[in-house]
Parts: C-alpha cells; sequence; structure tokens
C-alpha cells in the first residue's frame, strides 16, 4: 500500500475508498494477495533495542533473494509485551518471534520465508507451563486483554492512511457527519466515557459546556503532555495509531462547533511526533481535513505545538499558556477552558487515550462501549505496567479487572521469587497500593477509595527491597523539580515535605517529624492552586498510611529494612563466610577494608566506609552483609 493522494470528496468516495483498502488488507493479513508480510514492532522500546535495524537486514536480504514478489515488510506500532520484544509478526499464520536480533533475519528468511519452517527459539515459552507459544493470542500476557484506545497499535502501518482505511479508519467520522452536534454529544454521553488523562470528567459533559457556549471560534485540544515517570501509553497510541487520535478530534471538532484543533505533544517524543505529522499530512491530502470535510459545512485543521518537557503543562490550564506562548502557569478555575480556554474561547482538551475511545464509541454505538466496565467507569483503560514485575509493557484491560489480575496474570508476577509490597497508580499524583488491596476492581472511584487514583494509567510495582520512604522522597524530589512556583503552598510546601523525609531517610528526624508530614502534607492539598499541588502530598499520605511501620523503622531504630537508604545501611563481613580473597578491599575506593589474604578474615572499618556498596557487588561468597 503507498500513500494516498487522490481527494475524497464525498461519503460516497469515502465508502469506496474504505472498502478497497480493506480488502486490500484482509488479503494482506490473510495471504491472499500472493504474498507473506513481515510486520515488525516499531514502538520506541523496540526502537531502542534495533528494531529499525531488523526492519532494514530485511529488506536487504528480501532484495538479495529476489523475493519481493513473495514478501513484504513494514514495521507497525508497539506490540505491548515490551519486556520481550523486538517482536516480529509473520502473517497468514500470525507466528510471532520474540527477542528477535538483527542476527536472527537470515534465519527468519531462509526458514520461515523459504522453507514454511517455523524458528522455534525464536518463539515465547510461557514459564507456567514450558509450552511455545505460535500466536500472539496464545500468550497469557494478552488473554485477559482488550484493545480499544489501542486499536490497530502492532498491526497496521501508523504511516500508511490506506492501511488506516483497511482498519476501521474515518467510519466513525462518517457516521458523525450525518448526525447533528448534539446526537454526537449525546452518543459520547450515553457511552459513559471519562477523561483518561488522570481526573476522570465525564467526557459528554465537558463537550456538552462547549456546545452549549455561543462563539463563532472554538478549539479542541489534545493533551499528549505525558509527564509522569513511568508512563509511555499516549506515546504509544501516537505512535501505533495517530489516525485514531485525529478522527477522535475531528467528531470533537464537529461535536462542539470548532474549526482548528491542536496536538500538544511533549518534544521527548520524536517518533510519535514524526508519525503524527505524516498522518496530519496524509489526512489533509486524502481531503478529510480542511475545508468542507465530504462535501459538508465542516471544517476542520489540525496543529502540533512541542511541549518543552515541564509537567505542570499537563495540567489543562497550564497547556493552554504554553500554546499561547507564555510560561507554562495554571490559571484559576473557573472559568473552566470549555467556556474561556485557548485565546479566551471555549475549548475541549481531553488527553490522547480519550479522543482514541472516541472512534469506536461511534462506530459500535454508545450501548455496546457501556457493557464494558463497571458501572460508573466505563470501557477500557490503558496502563504502562513496570517496576517489579516480569512482563513490562503496555496493556489494555476493560475497567473491573482486579489489581491482582494486573500484577500476576498480565505482569506474570514479581520477579526472583520476591515478595510483592506495593503498586503504585497515578504517577506522582497517586498513591501505593498494599497486597491487601490487589482484589480491588480497577475503576476510577475503587483506586480513590483506597487512597490512590488511576491518574493517565502508569502502575509501578515494587518488590521487598523497595523502601517506601524513598518511593515518596523520589516522587516528591519530581514534584520540586517540577512546581511552576506560581502558589506558595506548592512551592514552599512541597519543599518542605522534601526535607522531612530527607531528614527520615539519612537518620535526623524525630517522632515530631512525622505529625509535621501528615499536617504539611494536608494544607498543600488543600491549598494548593491547580492538580499538581493538590495531589502532590498522595504518595506521602499513601504510604504514611500503609507504611507507618517501616517510616518508624527509620526514625526510631534508624534502619532501612530494604537496604535503600544509604545513610541507613551498615555493611559487614562475615569472618565465617569470608574466603580471605580480597576481592572486597580490592574494590573498595576509600580504602576502608583490612585483611590478611589466605590468612585473616576482612573486616570492614565502618568510620571510613562511604556505604557505596561496592564490597557488596565484589563480594562472590555471600560474606558481605547490607542491612
Amino acid at each position: 500500500m503507498g500513500t494516498n493522494k487522490c481527494m475524497i470528496k464525498n461519503e460516497k468516495e469515502l465508502n469506496k475508498k474504505i472498502e478497497a483498502c480493506t480488502e486490500s488488507l484482509t488479503k494482506k493479513f490473510n495471504g491472499e494477495n500472493g504474498k507473506r508480510s513481515i510486520t515488525i514492532c516499531g514502538g520506541t522500546g523496540c526502537l531502542s533495542s534495533n528494531s529499525h535495524e531488523i526492519l532494514e537486514e530485511f529488506k536487504k536480504q528480501i532484495k538479495e533473494l529476489h523475493l519481493e514478489d513473495k514478501v513484504d515488510v513494514n514495521i507497525v506500532g508497539c506490540f505491548g509485551f515490551c519486556s520481550q520484544g523486538p517482536f516480529v509478526k509473520i502473517y497468514p499464520e500470525d507466528t510471532l518471534y520474540h527477542a528477535v536480533k538483527v542476527s536472527d533475519v537470515k534465519r527468519i528468511i531462509e526458514e520461515d520465508i523459504q522453507k514454511n519452517k517455523i524458528v522455534e527459539d525464536l518463539l515465547y515459552v510461557d514459564p507456567n507451563t514450558n509450552q511455545k507459544c505460535q500466536r500472539q493470542e496464545d500468550i497469557p500476557f494478552y488473554q485477559k486483554q482488550m484493545r480499544i484506545a489501542l486499536h490497530g497499535c502492532g498491526r497496521i502501518n501508523p504511516e500508511d492512511i490506506e492501511e488506516a482505511f483497511g482498519y476501521d479508519a474515518f467510519k466513525a467520522l462518517r457516521k458523525a457527519l450525518s448526525m447533528k452536534p448534539q446526537e454526537v454529544v449525546d452518543e459520547i454521553s450515553k457511552s459513559g466515557l471519562r477523561g483518561r488523562g488522570g481526573g476522570g470528567f465525564p467526557t459528554g459533559k465537558k463537550w456538552q459546556f462547549a456546545l452549549n457556549q455561543q462563539n463563532d471560534v472554538k478549539y479542541v485540544v489534545c493533551n499528549g503532555d505525558e509527564g509522569d515517570p513511568g508512563a509511555f501509553m499516549d506515546r504509544s497510541i501516537l505512535e501505533g495509531n495517530p489516525i485514531s487520535v485525529i478522527e477522535g478530534m475531528m467528531i470533537a471538532g464537529y461535536a462542539i462547533g470548532a474549526q482548528n484543533g491542536y496536538f500538544y505533544v511533549r518534544a521527548e517524543y520524536p517518533v510519535a511526533v514524526n508519525r503524527l505529522r505524516v498522518a496530519i499530512r496524509q489526512v489533509e491530502e486524502a481531503g478529510l481535513l480542511g475545508e468542507h470535510i465530504l462535501g459538508t459545512d465542516f471544517s476542520f485543521h489540525l496543529h502540533i505545538r512541542l511541549g518543552a518537557g515541564a509537567f505542570v503543562c499537563g495540567e489543562e490550564t497550564a497547556l493552554l499558556n504554553s500554546i499561547e506562548g507564555k510560561r507554562g502557569m495554571p490559571r484559576p478555575r473557573p472559568p473552566f477552558p470549555a467556556v474561556s480556554g485557548l485565546w479566551g474561547k471555549p475549548t475541549i482538551i481531553n488527553n490522547v487515550e480519550t479522543f482514541a475511545n472516541v472512534p469506536y464509541i461511534l462506530r459500535v454505538g454508545a450501548d455496546e462501549f457501556a457493557k464494558i466496565g463497571t458501572e460508573r467507569s466505563k470501557g477500557t483503560k490503558v496502563f504502562a505496567l513496570g517496576g517489579k514485575v516480569k512482563n513490562v509493557g503496555l496493556v489494555e484491560v476493560p475497567m473491573g479487572t482486579t489489581l491482582r489480575e494486573l500484577v500476576y496474570d498480565i505482569g506474570g508476577g514479581i520477579p526472583n521469587n520476591k515478595k510483592f509490597q506495593a503498586i503504585q497508580t497515578g504517577g506522582p499524583s497517586g498513591g501505593c497500593l498494599t497486597i491487601n488491596e490487589l482484589d480491588t476492581p480497577i475503576d476510577y472511584d475503587n483506586l480513590i477509595a483506597k487512597g490512590s487514583m488511576m491518574g493517565s494509567g502508569g502502575a509501578i510495582v515494587m518488590d521487598e527491597d523497595n523502601c517506601m520512604v524513598d518511593v515518596a522522597k523520589f516522587y516528591l524530589e519530581f514534584i520540586c523539580d517540577e512546581s511552576c512556583g506560581k502558589c506558595s503552598q506548592c512551592r514552599i510546601g512541597t519543599k518542605r515535605l522534601l526535607e522531612i523525609l530527607t531528614k527520615i531517610t539519612n537518620g535526623t528526624a524525630t517522632l515530631e517529624d512525622i505529625d509535621r508530614l501528615d499536617s504539611l502534607s494536608h494544607s498543600i492539598k488543600a491549598g494548593s492552586l491547580c492538580g499538581l499541588g493538590q495531589t502532590a502530598a498522595n504518595p506521602i499520605l499513601s504510604t504514611l498510611s500503609k507504611f507507618k511501620e517501616v517510616y518508624m523503622r527509620h526514625i526510631i531504630d534508624k534502619k532501612c529494612d530494604a537496604g535503600v537508604c544509604k545513610d541507613l545501611i551498615e555493611y559487614t563481613i562475615d569472618p565465617n563466610k569470608c574466603k580471605k580473597c580480597s576481592l572486597c578491599a580490592r574494590g573498595c575506593p576509600v580504602d576502608a577494608i583490612h585483611g590478611v589474604v589466605g590468612k585473616e578474615p576482612f573486616v570492614i572499618d565502618h568510620a571510613k566506609c562511604i556505604k557505596c556498596g561496592s564490597c557488596y557487588s565484589a563480594c562472590k561468597f555471600g560474606a558481605v552483609h547490607k542491612g
């Protein structure tokens, strides 16, 4: 398939294009076009593991062996199972190879493509059954997932609009343009879709506010300023199927009467930005962006603005300031953006994942979408599952899936037989949930009730080797760096919180500091201007509530049982295990370890020890203890 440059002027021409591309894509997947097809994961994670070099090697091998008439190859979006990439999938058999290296390409061509023989050692092996999984759907990681926002990711070429046409693109827009704007808003409201950016505000209600405003100029803004540590949901959607997000924005524009939309995307997402630019250009060339789309009165234009990395610009009013060329700082509300937003005009702001759900709702209907999920949280949610979990990756599950299913059934559990300690959801704005809360069904209200929140979808798993005080300190360091400084509660208060946490982790805190920590956290939560400050203390409040004994151990006993807080660690050498080899001493940068090779056990001089851990790492016999 190639880039489409034929202008689509009306619904009849769109129908013809969709039918032709659907037939072509179906034949590609089924092998009915006389070719086999190789697709390679082109998400950022796999690109960093040389998937682009794998693509080029495939092209080279195909050309050298004159196989152009028998096989084609292209790159697609994220497959999701990031810890097992790069992935290569071969159609029509749906054979999925994992952890592929450039050196494996020749074998895949010679064995699979030329001889129809599966390369067995590149198949994923289920660690629980030791069974090899030939197809993606055979892998447990995928079996409880449901792709709606990730529709097309890992299936279609994100830089080929004709593949998007063949995979349901613009069917929803076609339907929306046959409806009245109020009917579109009603459908979104009926679906129960809530904003996936963190707050969970009802999407239809937000659109209704904007539709009700009497103004000739309105705007649609897509918030792609994904800043939570460990989060990569929006990036992956934009990398895998940017046209789905474009279509969602166009439907929103039609629904509220806007003629311009703005993508606000992190400049640190170069792959996503480039694919988005390609997609916008191709949609414009197809005649589906611009004036009088499909021969109607609806006109819509899209623009891209790059964020400079400020976390606070994920807050919608700070984001609007940034688009306008001002410093990214939040505005007082009300007025809300739906009334007075970009350049003082009515504006709806939704994040990437929210817009990616919109085409699905229009295609299948609000009732079908509302069947998925829980009573108050409909549809699915995309999570970036990371940390101390075997199966790190991008996960999309129906609302109501439990945290246990997320961590153990999909995530595969904790590596190295370690004990689960907590899962942090919602990033710096969220909180930690313990083993007692693993059976909590995931939805907006349940997570808030348990002391955390959905957030944009980061899910970081922690095991027994994580110090929960250090975790809270990590997030406070992040918040302090990212505070815009506009209000004193956040600007000054978070620094005071960080100072107290630092005292706790270095062994100089007193019990009174626990009370100060709790009191100040609530003051900042109540007095800050925007969501960043209002949620800044959540990691502290949740860890204080659920791991208070860890805080007390740091303060009273001056011990960090996880062995993370450097100032509370003491390294010792067990004389009964010491082999008198001097490996520990040779690695010590401050000459704090002494002994006689072959004669005397080695001993650490604690007055000199800087607690760098080099002795612990150097000893091969388990003689050095950390505690």
